[in-house]
Protein backbone atom coordinates (compact mmCIF):
# COMPACT_ATOMS: atom_id res chain seq x y z
CA UNK A 1 0.00 0.00 0.00
CA UNK A 2 2.82 2.69 1.57
CA UNK A 3 4.78 1.60 -1.87
CA UNK A 4 1.81 1.42 -4.52
CA UNK A 5 0.75 5.19 -2.95
CA UNK A 6 4.24 6.37 -3.05
CA UNK A 7 4.51 5.57 -6.77
CA UNK A 8 1.19 7.07 -8.10
CA UNK A 9 2.35 10.47 -6.10
CA UNK A 10 5.85 10.26 -8.28
CA UNK A 11 4.61 9.43 -11.49
CA UNK A 12 1.61 11.88 -11.06
CA UNK A 13 4.27 14.88 -10.15
CA UNK A 14 6.70 14.01 -12.72
CA UNK A 15 4.17 13.46 -15.43
CA UNK A 16 2.65 17.19 -14.52
CA UNK A 17 6.27 18.86 -14.54
CA UNK A 18 5.78 19.75 -10.85
CA UNK A 19 8.73 20.16 -8.56
CA UNK A 20 10.21 17.22 -6.38
CA UNK A 21 10.00 18.57 -3.06
CA UNK A 22 6.12 19.32 -3.79
CA UNK A 23 5.77 15.94 -2.31
CA UNK A 24 7.39 16.38 0.71
CA UNK A 25 5.81 19.31 1.40
CA UNK A 26 2.00 17.77 0.75
CA UNK A 27 3.23 14.72 2.86
CA UNK A 28 4.15 17.21 5.47
CA UNK A 29 0.93 19.42 5.28
CA UNK A 30 -1.57 16.31 5.30
CA UNK A 31 0.40 15.46 8.85
CA UNK A 32 -0.21 19.06 10.50
CA UNK A 33 -3.52 18.23 11.63
CA UNK A 34 -3.89 18.82 15.03
CA UNK A 35 -6.45 15.50 15.81
CA UNK A 36 -3.27 13.00 14.38
CA UNK A 37 -1.25 13.80 17.47
CA UNK A 38 -4.32 11.63 19.03
CA UNK A 39 -4.58 8.81 16.81
CA UNK A 40 -1.12 7.21 18.05
CA UNK A 41 -2.41 7.65 21.81
CA UNK A 42 -5.70 5.96 21.34
CA UNK A 43 -3.81 3.33 19.45
CA UNK A 44 -1.31 2.46 22.05
CA UNK A 45 -4.68 2.83 24.70
CA UNK A 46 -6.42 -0.36 22.65
CA UNK A 47 -3.03 -2.40 22.32
CA UNK A 48 -2.42 -1.96 26.05
CA UNK A 49 -5.88 -3.15 26.80
CA UNK A 50 -5.76 -6.48 24.15
CA UNK A 51 -2.66 -6.78 25.49
CA UNK A 52 -3.63 -6.93 29.35
CA UNK A 53 -6.24 -9.78 28.64
CA UNK A 54 -9.25 -7.22 29.10
CA UNK A 55 -11.12 -9.50 26.32
CA UNK A 56 -11.42 -11.94 28.78
CA UNK A 57 -12.99 -9.80 32.00
CA UNK A 58 -15.61 -8.47 29.28
CA UNK A 59 -16.37 -11.56 27.58
CA UNK A 60 -17.02 -13.28 31.26
CA UNK A 61 -19.63 -9.85 31.62
CA UNK A 62 -21.19 -10.67 28.54
CA UNK A 63 -21.48 -14.32 29.03
CA UNK A 64 -23.51 -13.23 32.27
CA UNK A 65 -25.79 -11.06 30.42
CA UNK A 66 -26.70 -12.94 27.46
CA UNK A 67 -25.47 -16.40 27.36
CA UNK A 68 -28.83 -17.78 28.63
CA UNK A 69 -30.47 -16.54 25.38
CA UNK A 70 -30.76 -18.73 22.31
CA UNK A 71 -27.47 -19.42 20.57
CA UNK A 72 -25.80 -17.84 23.75
CA UNK A 73 -22.47 -18.01 22.52
CA UNK A 74 -22.87 -16.32 19.32
CA UNK A 75 -24.71 -13.91 21.38
CA UNK A 76 -21.58 -13.14 23.80
CA UNK A 77 -19.68 -12.35 20.80
CA UNK A 78 -21.62 -10.04 19.58
CA UNK A 79 -21.85 -8.12 23.10
CA UNK A 80 -18.08 -8.84 23.35
CA UNK A 81 -17.71 -7.39 19.89
CA UNK A 82 -19.34 -4.19 21.28
CA UNK A 83 -18.11 -3.63 24.49
CA UNK A 84 -14.28 -4.15 23.72
CA UNK A 85 -14.53 -2.65 20.26
CA UNK A 86 -15.02 0.72 22.15
CA UNK A 87 -12.14 -0.16 23.95
CA UNK A 88 -10.07 -0.68 20.78
CA UNK A 89 -12.36 0.72 17.84
CA UNK A 90 -10.64 -1.51 15.37
CA UNK A 91 -12.17 -4.08 13.94
CA UNK A 92 -9.03 -6.07 13.75
CA UNK A 93 -7.69 -5.53 17.10
CA UNK A 94 -10.94 -6.87 18.31
CA UNK A 95 -10.26 -10.50 16.18
CA UNK A 96 -7.29 -10.65 17.89
CA UNK A 97 -8.60 -10.24 21.55
CA UNK A 98 -12.02 -11.60 21.10
CA UNK A 99 -12.43 -14.54 18.56
CA UNK A 100 -9.63 -16.36 19.69
CA UNK A 101 -11.17 -17.18 22.67
CA UNK A 102 -15.10 -17.53 21.69
CA UNK A 103 -14.65 -19.33 18.36
CA UNK A 104 -12.93 -22.49 19.45
CA UNK A 105 -15.31 -22.16 22.57
CA UNK A 106 -18.50 -22.05 20.24
CA UNK A 107 -17.02 -25.07 18.27
CA UNK A 108 -17.01 -27.14 21.25
CA UNK A 109 -20.32 -26.09 22.13
CA UNK A 110 -21.48 -27.38 18.37
CA UNK A 111 -21.81 -24.14 16.19
CA UNK A 112 -20.09 -25.05 12.56
CA UNK A 113 -16.84 -23.29 12.12
CA UNK A 114 -18.04 -20.93 9.30
CA UNK A 115 -20.97 -19.71 11.56
CA UNK A 116 -18.65 -19.36 14.18
CA UNK A 117 -15.94 -17.21 12.01
CA UNK A 118 -18.81 -15.12 10.35
CA UNK A 119 -20.32 -14.22 13.60
CA UNK A 120 -17.10 -13.01 14.66
CA UNK A 121 -16.23 -11.23 11.60
CA UNK A 122 -19.02 -9.49 11.37
CA UNK A 123 -19.63 -8.00 15.13
CA UNK A 124 -16.30 -7.09 15.25
CA UNK A 125 -17.66 -4.68 12.58
CA UNK A 126 -19.63 -3.03 15.34
CA UNK A 127 -16.25 -1.79 17.24
CA UNK A 128 -15.12 0.70 14.84
CA UNK A 129 -18.85 3.03 15.24
CA UNK A 130 -17.98 2.56 18.66
CA UNK A 131 -15.93 5.34 20.60
CA UNK A 132 -13.04 5.75 20.37
CA UNK A 133 -12.64 4.66 17.02
CA UNK A 134 -9.50 5.06 14.28
CA UNK A 135 -11.25 5.44 11.78
CA UNK A 136 -13.50 8.36 13.04
CA UNK A 137 -9.79 9.62 13.89
CA UNK A 138 -8.77 9.24 10.57
CA UNK A 139 -11.76 10.88 9.21
CA UNK A 140 -11.31 13.97 12.07
CA UNK A 141 -8.01 14.61 10.70
CA UNK A 142 -8.66 14.51 7.13
CA UNK A 143 -12.20 16.33 6.94
CA UNK A 144 -11.74 19.20 9.63
CA UNK A 145 -14.78 17.45 11.21
CA UNK A 146 -15.13 17.45 15.07
CA UNK A 147 -13.70 14.24 17.08
CA UNK A 148 -16.03 14.87 19.67
CA UNK A 149 -19.15 14.96 17.37
CA UNK A 150 -18.27 12.03 15.32
CA UNK A 151 -17.14 10.04 18.36
CA UNK A 152 -20.92 10.87 19.62
CA UNK A 153 -22.59 10.11 15.87
CA UNK A 154 -21.09 6.56 15.74
CA UNK A 155 -22.48 5.37 19.25
CA UNK A 156 -26.48 4.97 18.56
CA UNK A 157 -25.87 3.34 15.09
CA UNK A 158 -22.79 1.18 16.87
CA UNK A 159 -25.66 -0.19 19.38
CA UNK A 160 -28.65 -0.08 16.96
CA UNK A 161 -25.92 -1.99 14.19
CA UNK A 162 -24.56 -4.51 17.24
CA UNK A 163 -28.57 -4.82 18.15
CA UNK A 164 -29.48 -6.15 14.47
CA UNK A 165 -26.59 -8.67 14.74
CA UNK A 166 -28.24 -10.36 17.87
CA UNK A 167 -31.41 -10.52 16.40
CA UNK A 168 -29.92 -12.28 13.01
CA UNK A 169 -28.21 -14.67 15.42
CA UNK A 170 -31.11 -15.54 17.39
CA UNK A 171 -33.00 -16.48 14.04
CA UNK A 172 -29.99 -18.49 12.65
CA UNK A 173 -29.99 -20.19 16.49
CA UNK A 174 -33.47 -21.29 16.24
CA UNK A 175 -33.05 -22.76 13.03
CA UNK A 176 -30.08 -24.52 12.98
CA UNK A 177 -30.94 -25.30 16.82
CA UNK A 178 -28.17 -23.67 18.32
CA UNK A 179 -27.71 -24.13 22.45
CA UNK A 180 -28.02 -21.55 25.10
CA UNK A 181 -24.98 -21.45 27.05
CA UNK A 182 -25.93 -21.68 30.68
CA UNK A 183 -28.81 -19.93 33.19
CA UNK A 184 -28.98 -15.93 34.11
CA UNK A 185 -28.19 -15.49 37.63
CA UNK A 186 -28.00 -11.93 38.90
CA UNK A 187 -24.97 -13.28 41.82
CA UNK A 188 -22.66 -13.95 38.73
CA UNK A 189 -23.78 -10.88 36.91
CA UNK A 190 -22.90 -8.29 39.74
CA UNK A 191 -19.84 -10.54 40.51
CA UNK A 192 -18.43 -9.98 36.48
CA UNK A 193 -19.56 -6.45 36.34
CA UNK A 194 -17.26 -5.06 39.08
CA UNK A 195 -14.74 -7.28 37.40
CA UNK A 196 -15.47 -5.36 34.15
CA UNK A 197 -16.50 -2.25 35.57
CA UNK A 198 -12.78 -0.70 35.43
CA UNK A 199 -12.31 -1.41 31.89
CA UNK A 200 -16.02 0.51 30.81
CA UNK A 201 -14.15 3.52 32.48
CA UNK A 202 -12.00 4.30 29.60
CA UNK A 203 -14.54 4.46 26.72
CA UNK A 204 -17.23 6.59 29.28
CA UNK A 205 -13.97 9.20 30.93
CA UNK A 206 -12.73 9.58 27.05
CA UNK A 207 -16.30 10.30 25.69
CA UNK A 208 -17.42 12.39 28.51
CA UNK A 209 -14.74 14.40 28.67
CA UNK A 210 -14.90 15.45 25.19
CA UNK A 211 -18.33 16.64 24.69
CA UNK A 212 -18.01 18.35 28.40
CA UNK A 213 -15.28 20.02 27.07
CA UNK A 214 -12.28 18.79 29.83
CA UNK A 215 -10.01 16.76 27.45
CA UNK A 216 -8.83 18.00 23.63
CA UNK A 217 -8.42 14.28 21.35
CA UNK A 218 -4.81 14.61 22.04
CA UNK A 219 -5.79 14.72 26.05
CA UNK A 220 -8.02 12.16 25.95
CA UNK A 221 -5.83 9.91 23.78
CA UNK A 222 -2.68 10.14 26.35
CA UNK A 223 -5.72 9.63 28.94
CA UNK A 224 -6.87 6.56 27.42
CA UNK A 225 -3.17 5.10 27.17
CA UNK A 226 -1.84 5.50 30.40
CA UNK A 227 -5.11 4.22 32.10
CA UNK A 228 -5.20 1.18 29.83
CA UNK A 229 -1.21 0.80 30.83
CA UNK A 230 -2.05 1.46 34.32
CA UNK A 231 -5.34 -1.32 34.38
CA UNK A 232 -3.40 -4.09 32.91
CA UNK A 233 0.10 -3.38 35.02
CA UNK A 234 -0.86 -2.58 38.66
CA UNK A 235 -4.93 -3.29 39.01
CA UNK A 236 -5.31 -6.48 36.45
CA UNK A 237 -1.52 -7.21 37.06
CA UNK A 238 -2.13 -9.02 33.57
CA UNK A 239 0.73 -7.06 32.06
CA UNK A 240 4.44 -7.19 33.13
CA UNK A 241 7.15 -4.46 32.02
CA UNK A 242 8.13 -6.33 29.36
CA UNK A 243 4.95 -7.00 27.97
CA UNK A 244 4.34 -3.63 28.11
CA UNK A 245 7.19 -2.56 26.33
CA UNK A 246 6.58 -4.99 23.44
CA UNK A 247 2.87 -3.80 23.37
CA UNK A 248 4.42 -0.04 22.48
CA UNK A 249 6.91 -1.16 20.05
CA UNK A 250 3.89 -2.72 18.10
CA UNK A 251 1.64 0.69 19.16
CA UNK A 252 4.37 2.41 17.55
CA UNK A 253 4.90 0.46 14.26
CA UNK A 254 0.96 0.32 13.36
CA UNK A 255 0.93 4.08 14.03
CA UNK A 256 3.78 4.88 12.31
CA UNK A 257 2.60 2.55 9.22
CA UNK A 258 -0.79 4.41 9.28
CA UNK A 259 0.55 7.78 9.96
CA UNK A 260 2.54 7.21 6.77
CA UNK A 261 -0.19 6.09 4.69
CA UNK A 262 -2.01 9.22 5.78
CA UNK A 263 0.51 11.39 4.30
CA UNK A 264 0.65 10.55 1.63
CA UNK A 265 -2.75 9.87 0.89
CA UNK A 266 -2.95 13.73 1.41
CA UNK A 267 -0.17 14.37 -1.41
CA UNK A 268 -2.12 11.73 -3.44
CA UNK A 269 -5.49 14.01 -2.56
CA UNK A 270 -3.46 16.97 -3.24
CA UNK A 271 -2.56 16.05 -6.90
CA UNK A 272 -5.88 14.31 -8.00
CA UNK A 273 -7.54 17.86 -6.87
CA UNK A 274 -4.60 19.29 -9.21
CA UNK A 275 -5.92 17.24 -11.77
CA UNK A 276 -10.00 18.40 -11.19
CA UNK A 277 -10.59 14.66 -10.34
CA UNK A 278 -13.27 15.67 -7.58
CA UNK A 279 -14.58 18.18 -9.79
CA UNK A 280 -15.34 15.67 -12.35
CA UNK A 281 -16.28 13.22 -10.01
CA UNK A 282 -18.96 15.56 -8.57
CA UNK A 283 -20.22 16.35 -12.03
CA UNK A 284 -20.64 12.96 -13.08
CA UNK A 285 -22.47 11.98 -9.61
CA UNK A 286 -24.61 15.28 -10.95
CA UNK A 287 -25.70 14.10 -14.58
CA UNK A 288 -26.59 10.98 -13.66
CA UNK A 289 -30.56 9.89 -13.32
CA UNK A 290 -30.11 10.50 -9.49
CA UNK A 291 -32.53 13.01 -9.26
CA UNK A 292 -31.83 16.33 -6.59
CA UNK A 293 -32.24 13.91 -4.05
CA UNK A 294 -29.48 14.04 -1.04
CA UNK A 295 -30.16 10.59 -0.13
CA UNK A 296 -29.23 9.03 -4.06
CA UNK A 297 -26.16 11.13 -3.97
CA UNK A 298 -25.27 9.35 -0.59
CA UNK A 299 -26.05 6.03 -2.31
CA UNK A 300 -23.36 6.93 -5.76
CA UNK A 301 -20.74 8.50 -3.45
CA UNK A 302 -21.26 4.92 -0.92
CA UNK A 303 -21.06 2.73 -3.76
CA UNK A 304 -17.54 4.15 -4.62
CA UNK A 305 -16.34 3.95 -1.26
CA UNK A 306 -17.87 0.39 -0.92
CA UNK A 307 -16.00 -0.55 -3.79
CA UNK A 308 -12.93 0.97 -2.97
CA UNK A 309 -13.31 -0.76 0.47
CA UNK A 310 -13.05 -3.95 -0.65
CA UNK A 311 -9.38 -3.41 -2.14
CA UNK A 312 -7.89 -0.21 0.26
CA UNK A 313 -6.71 -0.67 3.88
CA UNK A 314 -7.25 1.63 5.37
CA UNK A 315 -10.24 3.25 3.08
CA UNK A 316 -10.56 7.02 4.84
CA UNK A 317 -7.05 8.31 4.34
CA UNK A 318 -7.22 7.39 0.62
CA UNK A 319 -10.36 7.98 -0.53
CA UNK A 320 -11.80 11.08 1.33
CA UNK A 321 -9.05 13.66 0.52
CA UNK A 322 -10.70 12.82 -3.50
CA UNK A 323 -14.29 12.66 -2.31
CA UNK A 324 -14.35 16.00 0.31
CA UNK A 325 -15.14 18.84 -2.30
CA UNK A 326 -17.84 16.75 -3.88
CA UNK A 327 -19.45 16.56 -0.19
CA UNK A 328 -18.91 20.37 0.26
CA UNK A 329 -19.95 20.87 -2.95
CA UNK A 330 -23.44 19.06 -2.46
CA UNK A 331 -23.60 20.38 1.22
CA UNK A 332 -23.84 16.82 2.37
CA UNK A 333 -23.13 16.75 6.19
CA UNK A 334 -19.67 15.47 7.18
CA UNK A 335 -20.51 14.19 10.07
CA UNK A 336 -23.46 11.85 9.08
CA UNK A 337 -21.15 11.05 5.96
CA UNK A 338 -18.19 9.96 8.37
CA UNK A 339 -20.52 7.73 10.11
CA UNK A 340 -21.32 6.41 6.42
CA UNK A 341 -17.54 5.89 5.61
CA UNK A 342 -16.87 3.61 9.20
CA UNK A 343 -19.69 1.75 7.37
CA UNK A 344 -18.25 1.31 4.16
CA UNK A 345 -14.90 0.56 6.20
CA UNK A 346 -16.72 -2.25 8.17
CA UNK A 347 -18.83 -4.08 5.09
CA UNK A 348 -15.03 -3.73 2.86
CA UNK A 349 -13.33 -5.68 5.49
CA UNK A 350 -15.77 -8.75 4.85
CA UNK A 351 -16.15 -8.56 0.94
CA UNK A 352 -14.20 -10.13 -1.09
CA UNK A 353 -11.23 -10.07 -2.76
CA UNK A 354 -9.53 -9.03 0.59
CA UNK A 355 -11.96 -9.28 3.17
CA UNK A 356 -9.46 -8.67 5.79
CA UNK A 357 -11.54 -9.89 8.76
CA UNK A 358 -13.47 -12.79 7.20
CA UNK A 359 -9.82 -13.79 6.46
CA UNK A 360 -8.79 -13.99 10.41
CA UNK A 361 -11.38 -15.35 11.22
CA UNK A 362 -11.28 -18.07 9.12
CA UNK A 363 -7.65 -18.57 9.98
CA UNK A 364 -9.05 -19.01 14.06
CA UNK A 365 -11.62 -20.90 12.94
CA UNK A 366 -9.31 -23.33 10.49
CA UNK A 367 -12.25 -23.35 8.00
CA UNK A 368 -12.04 -22.36 4.05
CA UNK A 369 -13.06 -18.78 3.75
CA UNK A 370 -15.08 -19.03 1.25
CA UNK A 371 -17.07 -21.65 3.43
CA UNK A 372 -16.89 -18.38 6.16
CA UNK A 373 -18.41 -16.00 3.32
CA UNK A 374 -21.55 -18.12 2.51
CA UNK A 375 -22.35 -18.35 6.41
CA UNK A 376 -21.33 -14.47 6.72
CA UNK A 377 -24.37 -13.63 3.73
CA UNK A 378 -27.19 -12.89 6.89
CA UNK A 379 -24.64 -10.55 8.31
CA UNK A 380 -23.67 -8.82 5.26
CA UNK A 381 -27.32 -8.14 3.99
CA UNK A 382 -28.67 -7.04 7.22
CA UNK A 383 -25.22 -4.56 7.05
CA UNK A 384 -26.30 -3.76 3.36
CA UNK A 385 -29.85 -3.02 4.81
CA UNK A 386 -28.84 -0.87 7.94
CA UNK A 387 -26.59 1.28 5.94
CA UNK A 388 -29.14 1.88 3.57
CA UNK A 389 -31.75 2.79 6.78
CA UNK A 390 -28.91 4.86 8.14
CA UNK A 391 -28.55 6.82 4.89
CA UNK A 392 -32.64 7.49 4.69
CA UNK A 393 -32.57 8.75 7.98
CA UNK A 394 -29.44 10.63 9.28
CA UNK A 395 -30.67 12.07 12.60
CA UNK A 396 -29.88 8.08 13.97
CA UNK A 397 -26.50 9.42 13.26
CA UNK A 398 -26.72 13.51 13.52
CA UNK A 399 -29.59 13.34 16.78
CA UNK A 400 -27.09 12.71 19.73
CA UNK A 401 -24.05 15.09 18.53
CA UNK A 402 -26.70 17.19 18.13
CA UNK A 403 -28.23 17.24 21.26
CA UNK A 404 -25.32 17.67 22.92
CA UNK A 405 -24.23 20.68 21.33
CA UNK A 406 -27.54 22.34 22.39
Amino acid sequence: MIAALMIAVSISLFLGNQWGLVLPQNMVAGMSSYTLISFPLFVLGGIYMNAGGISGKLFNFARSLVGWMKGGLAQVDVLTSIFFGGMVGSSTADLAGSASILIPEMKKEGYSAPFAAAVSASSAGVGPLIPPSSPAILYAAVTGTSLGALFLAGLIPGLLLGACFMIAVGYLARKNGYPTFGRFSFAEFWRTALAASLAFGMPGIIVGGLVLGIFTPSEAGAFGAVYAAFLSLFVYRSLDWKGLYRATVAGVQLSGELLLIVSLSAALGSVLSAAHVPAALASLIDVLPIGDSTFMRLCALMVVAIIAGMFLDPLIPVLVPILLPTLIAFEIDLVHFGVLMVMAVVIGQVTPPVAMSLMIAGRIAKCDQIEVFRANMPFFIVTLLFTVLLMAVPELATWFPNLMAD
